[in-house]
């Protein structure tokens, strides 16, 4: 069988006015139940002020999360009232006692709790030189009454103190989940620039190279039919090429099982010597040997600068000599590409156009690096890039 559990949900109002009602009850009913035969008719004289007390305490509590500290101070003057009319003793202090808890339970902390704490104090002056302390039951009403209302303000500032400390862990929690969503897309702006780099360079090597190649196709085309046939096989293997690279780029947006990048780097870095001088550059690759194994990450990025190096000679330098010198340090890579420049355009459009110095300074400064590029000493363009062994940021 289904069990529905049935719940009730009652406004603030509806809640307070229901405590407020069955407060009002037994403070009358219980003070009737447990007072002495010969001091009930205390309660209706004069003209039932005893009765109207107990029940003005009780109603108070109406408006007690509204406004906690006069309701508190309307208790406190009532049992002021009622203890030094002489009525008799009874449970007709409890709307006083949730009036103390609502304070310092909702309070503004140290300075609520300080003002509850000297009233209660006030009032317990007040109890004790009301009472009759002679018969025990009486000594025991007034002593339990006290202990309560410090229990009460005890309860209260225990509860404002739990509540502080949740809110204080939620804003934390709050707070570590907005960093966490800044640094998630803090990484994602950065990976898409990556990307953006990537597909960048893939794409301006090759269209330098076949852009290059084409040209001379055309050109022999009728005259030599032969070299067409391996401009046109080198326009076909650095099309793949580029393919297999821009696929892999975009394997990582797709999440495509195949989507891993090749592994790229300074290894490679003869082939594409080797598609610059089929585009028609004079490139020479003058590398030493690593001391130690390279991070991938410099690797790549050497491989990616070496690369865009190249393609700006094939663009702008014409039928150059190139050089790529691969140095390693004790704790740098240092990269220098450099030409003769003897193309029509110079070093013009490789100063001023394109994003393709600004792509490889960027890569060597998120490493730590540095680049510089510009006219060489002895005429022509240069590329130099000085890259740590240990980039920044990155563990190995």
């Amino acid at each position: 069988m289904d069990r529905t559990a049935i719940r009730l949900h009652l406004t603030a109002w509806a809640q307070d006015g229901i405590l407020a009602l069955f407060v009002t009850f037994f403070q009358i009913v219980g003070t009737r139940r447990v007072a002495p035969a010969d001091q009930l008719a205390r309660l209706s004289h004069p003209a039932e002020l005893g009765y109207l007390l107990l029940a003005a305490a009780g109603l108070a509590l109406l408006a007690r999360r509204r406004w906690p500290m006069p309701v508190f101070a309307i208790t406190a003057l009532i049992s002021v009232v009622y203890y030094a009319a002489g009525y008799p003793d009874g449970p007709g202090w409890i709307a006083l006692f949730i009036a103390a808890y609502t304070v310092t339970a909702w309070g503004d902390g140290e300075r609520s709790v300080q003002t509850v704490g000297v009233t209660i104090l006030l009032l317990t002056a007040v109890w004790l030189l009301t009472a009759d302390l002679t018969p025990i039951q009486t000594a025991g009403w007034v002593f339990f009454r006290i202990g309560t209302a410090i229990m009460a303000v005890v309860l209260g500032d225990m509860l404002r103190a739990r509540r502080v400390v949740a809110a204080e862990a939620l804003e934390r929690a709050e707070r570590a989940e907005r960093t966490r969503e800044e640094e998630a897309r803090r990484r994602v702006d950065a990976e898409r620039l990556r990307i953006a780099r990537e597909i960048h360079d893939t794409v301006a090597h090759a269209i330098a190279v076949i852009n290059v190649q084409a040209g001379v196709t055309a050109h022999v085309l009728d005259r030599r039919p032969e070299r067409a046939r391996e401009t046109l096989v080198t326009i076909e293997q650095t099309s793949a090429r580029a393919l297999s690279e821009l696929r892999a780029a975009l394997g990582v947006l797709r999440d495509a099982a195949d989507g891993h990048a090749p592994a790229l780097g300074l290894s490679q870095v003869e082939e594409l010597a080797a598609l610059a001088r089929e585009a028609g550059l004079d490139a020479k690759v003058e590398a030493g040997l690593p001391p130690r194994e390279v991070p991938r990450e410099v690797d790549q990025a050497a491989y990616r600068i070496v690369q865009e190096s190249l393609t700006n000679a094939i663009r702008h330098a014409g039928p150059a000599r190139v050089t790529v010198a691969i140095g390693y340090g004790p704790t740098h890579l240092e990269l220098r590409v450099s030409d003769d420049g003897r193309g029509a355009y110079q070093d013009a459009g490789r100063v001023t156009g394109g994003r393709g110095i600004v792509g490889m300074r960027e890569r060597a400064e998120l490493l730590g690096g540095e680049l510089t590029a510009g006219p060489g000493p002895d005429g022509g363009f240069q590329v130099l890039a000085r890259l740590p062994l240990e980039p920044e940021g990155i563990s190995r």
